[in-house]
């Protein structure tokens, strides 16, 4: 396949920055996003050229550090990871735009890479339990109903990616503070921060200058792990209910 690249590249959040056009040949259909993107860095750094930056880790789907907007879309044209989206998804020819997540929360750090050390600070204020110390109790010491433990593992499959944020006309981060709520306030292990953590984290979020949600469903269309948008009104309803109990 041959195929035209226009990636944004900026040097660091005050430098100006601008799309970038490459060509590219000779690339498999069965080569990943970023394996392409390798190829791509290769032929720069051969040609006395800077690689373009972006970020990867596991390159297994399961970490969420691959975070490009793939001509227009949260991580490309499939319900997957960056990482996990193959070449055979695009035509031999095509033109492909490639930006970084676009969100004020966000900050740029160089070309496709970003700071999402926000999503670390909502999961501070609230994503944690209180662990007795001591001995290990059993491991059926505290029973969970079933569709509870299915609410939580539904839930807890958020890789905090942040494509629901960069997906959202507003920046919004209600999918991915609902998912880290949800998780831990439907087990009984959760109930001692029930309320603390989604007025903590929610208050986090807003803090952090993420978009007020309008329940477009961008967010949910976009995750790549089908955190459901419901997720959003169960949160509002346990801000609601914890935020009364503070008053009282």
């Amino acid at each position: 396949m041959k195929l035209t690249l226009r990636v944004w590249r900026q040097q660091n959040a005050e430098a100006p920055g601008a799309m970038a056009t490459y060509e590219v040949d000779g690339i498999s259909q069965d080569m990943s996003f970023l394996e392409m993107l390798d190829t791509l860095n290769e032929e720069l750094i051969l040609g006395g050229d800077e690689p373009v930056a972006f970020d990867h880790d596991c390159r297994e789907g399961i970490c969420g550090a691959c975070s490009l907007v793939i001509n227009g879309d949260a991580h490309g044209p499939e319900r997957t990871t960056t990482c996990q989206l193959h070449m055979r998804s695009f035509e031999d020819g095509d033109t492909i735009d490639i930006e970084p997540w676009r969100a004020s929360a966000f900050p740029l750090v160089k070309d496709l890479v970003v700071d999402r050390s926000s999503f670390d600070r909502i999961i501070q204020a609230g994503g944690y339990i209180s662990a007795p110390t001591g001995t290990a109790p059993d491991a059926h010491a505290t029973p969970v109903p079933k569709p509870d433990a299915d609410s939580a593992f539904e839930h807890a499959e958020c890789i905090g990616c942040g494509a629901c944020v960069a997906a959202c006309p507003n920046g919004s981060a209600m999918l991915f503070t609902s998912a880290k709520v949800n998780h831990l306030n439907v087990l009984p292990q959760g109930a001692p921060e029930r309320e603390t953590r989604v007025l903590d984290m929610v208050a986090t979020m807003d803090d952090e200058g993420f978009g007020g949600c309008t329940l477009t469903g961008e967010c949910a269309t976009a995750c790549p792990k089908g955190i459901p948008l419901p997720s959003i009104t169960a949160m509002n309803k346990e801000w609601l209910r914890a935020n009364r109990k503070v008053r009282r």
